[in-house]
């Protein structure tokens, strides 16, 4: 199948994703867009809905080794959850430090939501900016705020 790539917008920034089908190759924040398609599912994330990524395949999967079990680990956290780098490096039988480089080594995030990986302190980083990984989380806790608030009328 023949990789394609587009973007779609997150605030201030474009998403540009490179994919076939139901791979995704890779995800790239920039301040300029591509034309072309982004995964439906990826376009409904940006735009603010719970969408469960995880059944979008991700190349950093298949990778093995331990960056690839932290990229299933991160996986499963949670939509409007985080988790802490030493939590992670505690699931999988490493150090902190190993799962922040496969954080920065993550060529899916989003799909790999490597922005729900924090540090005990501080948020941590995120390339090319920590203001992207604040707005994915504000995104993220303003759609569980609202779906809690319709669900308590």
């Amino acid at each position: 199948m023949e990789i394609r790539g587009g973007s779609c917008r997150l605030g201030l920034w474009h998403v540009r994703v490179w994919w076939d089908g139901m791979t995704v190759h890779r995800v790239q924040f920039a301040t300029t867009g591509l034309d072309g398609p982004v995964p439906e599912l990826i376009r409904k994330y940006c735009g603010g809905q719970n969408v469960d990524l995880s059944v979008l395949n991700s190349i950093a999967l298949d990778y093995g080794g331990i960056y690839s079990q932290i990229y299933r680990t991160v996986q499963r956290i949670p939509y409007g959850r985080t988790a802490t780098y030493g939590e992670i490096a505690r699931r999988v039988g490493t150090a902190p430090r190993v799962v922040g480089q496969a954080m920065a080594h993550n060529p899916t995030p989003i799909v790999i939501p490597c922005h729900r990986v924090i540090g005990s302190r501080t948020i941590g980083g995120f390339t090319p900016s920590v203001e992207i990984k604040e707005t994915l989380l504000a995104l993220e806790q303003k759609t569980v705020n609202k779906n809690t608030h319709r669900r308590q009328r």
